[in-house]
């Protein structure tokens, strides 16, 4: 729970094109089975405006409940207004005001903003420091070359992007959205810049702020970037919907990035969404890679159950697992977790004594320790979760 007391939710985006109703489907629902709460797809010309009804359709008729948010830039004022089917089946805009045109700015922002009355959406008003309003950021910068102590260009580069969200927020409200419609985010690609602006922004307004470490990178980089930003700012109370934005490696499954900020969340105790699995990263003491593929298959083996659990077994996602590598921390970790295994470690004796809510349990022996301590697991999620 952060802000306003309600859990953060986790957001995702389809790489897809959007005019392919079946293949944004796909993914769509494959990001909500991964645990996507709201997804973003992009709509960016006519073709993808005309597809999104479909999208959205597709989706119900498939028992998939997900929000869709609509990603606009340039040319949302035409869209929403020549295709009233889209503006209505989605259930978020997400706007630029930086990228609503320069010279119409404020004609094209208010119809979308009429659009959004019209059907009582609310907008996500998304500033980004790769598409900043240049007008404003040269009012600023003009505005910092005339003071007698002007500060770092990077600091006018902050204030550009919070006074960039709150304008665009009075300017909402002054057109008639309501105030519990409009959600803010500024996106940066550095984790300082990221902390320093939201910080800010927080301490400014009172409305929703989407958090994302834009741009965040490939693999590690995206992923402890992101992580360290978010981390800081949810541990302070900041931020009501969050995105990972990871860039995939070829092939890559677009899920990575929902279980990212999934980890995050968890991590940081504001939510429960999976099992979590404690593991010894291995030492001399554990030279066999034994207990490291048992911890990688408990692991995934909790992922693919949780669809199924969620629905069966609530409170599952709270459980912990231990899988150790040797006597060293291994029975504490293990009576520790609600259900816990200590593998032997090199020249100990070929033994796994296993612990439930903290007691021993049983010990295993011989060849076949995974599937027995797997059994075990389903027999402990059936027993301890058993539904209604």
């Amino acid at each position: 729970m952060v802000g306003g007391g309600h859990p953060v939710a986790v957001q995702s985006m389809t790489n897809t094109d959007t005019a392919d109703v079946e293949g944004t489907i796909r993914q769509a629902a494959a990001l909500w089975r991964a645990g996507s709460e709201i997804v973003r797809v992009t709509v960016n010309n006519e073709e993808s405006a005309a597809a999104v009804p479909a999208i959205v359709k597709g989706l119900r008729d498939r028992g998939v409940p997900v929000p869709i948010v609509g990603d606009f830039h340039y040319n949302g004022h035409l869209l929403l207004s020549r295709y009233p089917g889209c503006a209505a089946a989605l259930a978020k805009y997400r706007i630029n005001p930086g990228n609503v045109g320069a010279k119409r700015h404020d004609e094209n922002f208010r119809t979308i903003l009429e659009r959004a009355l019209e059907h009582e959406k609310p907008v996500r008003i998304g500033v980004n420091w790769g598409s900043l309003d240049q007008t404003l950021l040269t009012e600023l910068m003009d505005e910092n070359a005339n003071r007698p102590d002007p500060v770092d260009v990077r600091e006018v580069l902050r204030a550009a992007m919070i006074e960039s969200a709150l304008r665009s927020a009075a300017f909402a409200r002054e057109v008639g959205l309501p105030a519990d419609r409009i959600i803010l985010s500024a996106k940066v690609s550095t984790v300082p810049d990221l902390v320093a602006i939201y910080q800010r922004l927080g301490s400014l307004c009172d409305y929703p702020l989407h958090l994302g470490l834009t741009e965040a990178g490939i693999g590690t980089k995206g992923i402890v970037g992101s992580a360290a930003g978010l981390a800081i700012l949810l541990n302070q109370g900041i931020g009501d919907t969050i995105r990972v934005s990871i860039t995939p490696r070829p092939g890559g499954d677009r899920a990575e990035e929902v279980h990212v900020a999934q980890q995050i969340l968890q991590s940081l105790e504001l939510r429960s969404f999976t099992p979590q699995v404690t593991s010894c990263p291995g030492c001399g003491r554990t030279t066999s890679t034994y207990f490291q593929l048992l911890a990688e298959t408990i692991e995934g083996y909790l992922r693919e159950q949780m669809p199924v659990w969620r629905q069966s077994h609530p409170g599952v996602e709270e459980m912990r697992v231990a899988v150790m590598g040797c006597v060293v921390n291994g029975p504490g970790e293990s009576k520790h977790a609600n259900l816990g295994i200590s593998l032997p470690g090199t020249f100990e004796e070929p033994k796994a004594p296993v612990y439930v809510d903290g007691e021993h349990y049983t010990t295993l022996r011989g060849e076949g320790i995974a599937e027995e301590f797997q059994r075990i697991l389903d027999s402990y999620v059936a027993t301890r979760y058993p539904g209604s």
